[in-house]
């Protein structure tokens, strides 16, 4: 297939996956976070039984909790429609993360396409239990001082660290001078 020439003459055919650029780069990390994610889901729920828990430290636990709802639980009684809603937002959010990612074209942008495959990889994650099951699979349980923190899972610790590098990117970005033409 024979691309079109931009104003500089190079072929702008866009090409999905290319050895050194763009979404290419950065989908294996989507892809071991999901690995990563349902690995660990499937030894806690075949090992773990539902509400028991495996104190690794005073402060840590591995509790098997199935989560209907969204993070904190929230929705969690909520009849059913929020399992649909939230694969449909999930696939629809995935989409969108796979073409910023495609757009992505210079390495001073590594930060941004971190943040962007993490979240991406552990959206798919938890959408691959909703799907199969209904609920995602969370087991990383926090406490300190008789205060439990939500229980969580190796995807959403991929979007939480995903949001936090787009933070710092758009902070990055933000703190850039404008460059100005010079004539």
């Amino acid at each position: 297939m024979q691309g079109t020439n931009d104003r500089n003459g190079a072929d702008a055919t866009k090409v999905w996956f290319t050895p050194t650029r763009g979404a290419s780069n950065w989908l294996w990390l989507s892809v071991f976070v999901i690995l990563l994610d349902q690995a660990t889901k499937v030894l806690v729920a075949g090992t773990v039984q539902l509400y028991d828990r495996i104190v690794l430290l005073p402060f840590l636990d591995i509790t098997h909790l199935q989560n209907r709802g969204a993070a904190f639980s929230i929705l969690h009684d909520a009849g059913g429609w929020q399992r649909w809603f939230f694969i449909a937002l999930a696939l629809g959010v995935s989409v969108m993360l796979m073409i910023w990612l495609r757009r992505i074209r210079t390495p001073e942008q590594t930060v941004l396409a971190l943040g962007l495959s993490l979240v991406l990889g552990g959206a798919l994650g938890n959408v691959i239990d909703r799907v199969w099951f209904g609920y995602v699979v969370d087991f990383i349980h926090f406490h300190w001082n008789g205060r439990y923190f939500p229980a969580f899972n190796v995807a959403d610790s991929a979007i939480t660290i995903g949001a936090v590098c787009l933070l710092i990117d758009a902070f990055r970005e933000g703190g850039k001078k404008p460059q100005q033409n010079q004539s």
